[in-house]
This record gives C-alpha cells, sequence and structure tokens, in this order.
C-alpha cells in the first residue's frame, strides 16, 4: 500500500505589531488574513491546513473548529485540522461534536491533531490542575477514541472524565474522523501513537534534523507489536519555514518576523528568547530543521525528513511572528507551486520505516 505524499500549512493566528509601523492589527482584521490564507492554500493545491489552540490575547485562534468551519464554506478539497486540539483541558464529547460538524459541513474533511500543548494557559481557564497535564491527556484521549469507535458509545469514565456507556454522541461525521497525535519528541508519546495504531505528527521547533530518530524508531515498533498492519503506520513533521524565490531571500524576509514570534509569542508570556541570525542561519542549512529556503532548498529538506523519518506529511507553519500577507501568500504559492508537485512526483511513499 502506498500513500501520497500530503504537504500542508499551519496557523497560530498570532497577533502583534507591525515590525515597521508599530501598529496592532485587529482581531477581526488578523481572522480574515487566516481565512484568506487558506484560500490561497487550497486554490494552489496543498492538502492540508489546520488551525492551532491557544487561549491568549496575542492570538486569536482560541476556537480552530469555528476557525475552520469559516475556511470549510469558502474552500473546496483542502483538508482541515486542529494543530493541535489541547485535549486535556477540552471535553471530549464537545471536540467529537465539533469536528463532526466541522466534516459534515466540509464533506468529509475534518481532522483532529490531538496532543498535550506546550501551552497551558488553558487549564485554570477551563478550571484543570495543570499539575494532572499527562493524565488528563490521556484519559481524554481514550475517552475520545471510544467516542470515534462506537455510538452509543462505551465509555466507563475515570477519574478525569464521566460515564459515557449507552450515550447518543452526535452528529456523526462523514466516516470515520481521522485522529494524529502531536508529539513534541517523547518517546512516550510516539510509542502512544504507534500502540493505539494512529499516526504520529512530529512538532519540530528547532534543532539537527534527525533529533527524533530514536522516538521515530519506537513509534514503528510499538505500531506494529501491537498488532496494527505495518503499512498503515504515517508519520508528519510540523515545521517552521518559508519559500522564497532564492535561498538568501527566504532567509532574509523570514528572520525578521521569525525571532519576534519567538520572543513575544513562544510558550509562556515571558518565557521567549532572541535568536541571533546566526544561530538561525544554522537552522536553514541542510543539518537544521527549519523548512527555509528556495524551493530546491525545500524539496532537498524535505526529502532528508522522509529519509529519516518515512514522513508522508509536512505542515509548514509559515509566517510565524506576523509576516506581512503579501509574503506569506507568496509563500504559499510556492509551496502549491514548485514545492508540492515535485514531493508528490518524487515519493508516492510506502508507508512504514525508514529504509
Amino acid at each position: 500500500m502506498t500513500q501520497p505524499f500530503e504537504i500542508g500549512i499551519i496557523t497560530f493566528g498570532e497577533v502583534g505589531p507591525d515590525t515597521t509601523t508599530g501598529k496592532l492589527m485587529s482581531p477581526q482584521d488578523r481572522m480574515a488574513e487566516i481565512v484568506e490564507q487558506a484560500v490561497v492554500a487550497d486554490e494552489v493545491g496543498l492538502d492540508l491546513y489546520a488551525v492551532g489552540e491557544h487561549h491568549r490575547s496575542d492570538f486569536v485562534a482560541s476556537a480552530p473548529p469555528v476557525v475552520l468551519a469559516a475556511v470549510a464554506a469558502r474552500t473546496q478539497r483542502i483538508r482541515l485540522s486542529s494543530g493541535v486540539t489541547v485535549l486535556g483541558s477540552e471535553d471530549p464529547v464537545r471536540v467529537f461534536q465539533n469536528f463532526a460538524t466541522l466534516d459534515l459541513l466540509s464533506a468529509g474533511r475534518a481532522e483532529i491533531i490531538a496532543g498535550r500543548g506546550s501551552f497551558t494557559e488553558s487549564f485554570p481557564l477551563f478550571g484543570y490542575d495543570a499539575a494532572d497535564y499527562a493524565d488528563l491527556y490521556r484519559e481524554k484521549l481514550e475517552a475520545l477514541l471510544a467516542i470515534r469507535r462506537s455510538n452509543p458509545a462505551v465509555w466507563p469514565g475515570g477519574p478525569h472524565t464521566r460515564d459515557l456507556t449507552g450515550l447518543d454522541i452526535a452528529p456523526r461525521p462523514v466516516g470515520e474522523l481521522p485522529v494524529w497525535i502531536a508529539s513534541g519528541g517523547t518517546p512516550a508519546s510516539a510509542v502512544r501513537a504507534g500502540s493505539l495504531g494512529l499516526p504520529l505528527a512530529l512538532a519540530l521547533l528547532l534543532g539537527p534534523v534527525g533529533q527524533f530518530t530514536d522516538g521515530v524508531a519506537k513509534y514503528y515498533e510499538a505500531f506494529e507489536s501491537a498488532g496494527h498492519p505495518a503499512e498503515a503506520a504515517r508519520v508528519g513533521i510540523t515545521a517552521h519555514g518559508h519559500v522564497g524565490a532564492t535561498s538568501q531571500g527566504a532567509r532574509d524576509t523570514m528572520y525578521p518576523y521569525f525571532t519576534v514570534g519567538m520572543r513575544e509569542n513562544n510558550h509562556q508570556r515571558g518565557a521567549g528568547f532572541d535568536l541571533p541570525r546566526r544561530a538561525f542561519d544554522a537552522q536553514a542549512t541542510p543539518g537544521g530543521g527549519l523548512l527555509v529556503g528556495s524551493p530546491q532548498e525545500v524539496i532537498d529538506k524535505l526529502m532528508t525528513y522522509h529519509e529519516l523519518y518515512g514522513v508522508t506529511r509536512a505542515v509548514f507553519h509559515l509566517g510565524y511572528g506576523h509576516l506581512p500577507q503579501k509574503d506569506h501568500l507568496a509563500a504559499i504559492e510556492r509551496l502549491g507551486t514548485d514545492v508540492a508537485p515535485v514531493m508528490r512526483r518524487e515519493l508516492s511513499a510506502t508507508a512504514g520505516s525508514p529504509a
């Protein structure tokens, strides 16, 4: 069995001041930008548009299914995903209902990427103790999968979830709602995804391209050990990047905004850091994690990720730090016209562990 190579984009919907004027964009205008980006991504043939969940005033996307429903009304074929659903502070029933509704609105294009989340402001906001971070996620993931598996549901409940057995949980999606497991690279999350027979979505921030080799190997091992067919295993990556006409142009365009994003919007408020240009440029080399450069450079980096991890999906976080919309849309167009067709042609990738 072969799987096509998918390429998509993700937004966190961060709201920041213009780096030249200092003027802050309104949340309404920022939301319009997000929808426009998705429309262009659909038009140029990208496979996925994802919206990250954040609950702070410097982001607008606290409700990804609502944002994605607006995108569904303006697009035709692109898959619509969370990126990620912070499941530990969510109600798994409402998560399923929201994305099943999105699936119906979009004629079967919805999916969930579920994770623990690197931002934890949602826990006190919804009455959860961040000390229960890992337990909440584990139990609610099991509940979500039980809801997906059957209706009426069969779920006995636990310390953090109620008994759902026998309850009618509706609406139901067009088909089986895809659920991916997000991982920041820890072996435990990779093993969890493999044991459950779910695809693994690796979040790559900064570091060497091969930093998750051991974790991905454990994913494939756990997948097969649990009795799932090896050819059904899937690994995707999400990484920051920018596609420019030239290598130097791509780096020069991305860096000023990316470093602002890392300083102002990274993890918890006040915990960001300044990224020196030399460190950024090192991450843009063939051995670094960023997907930035000319179309050919980006293709070469994706091929490296495929060879290392057996990757069959790459999701680009373009425009982090609120890159101007014209530059963001130009990068989306290059990704769809210059990068994606080459990857699809070169890699009708066979699922399973990398060679």
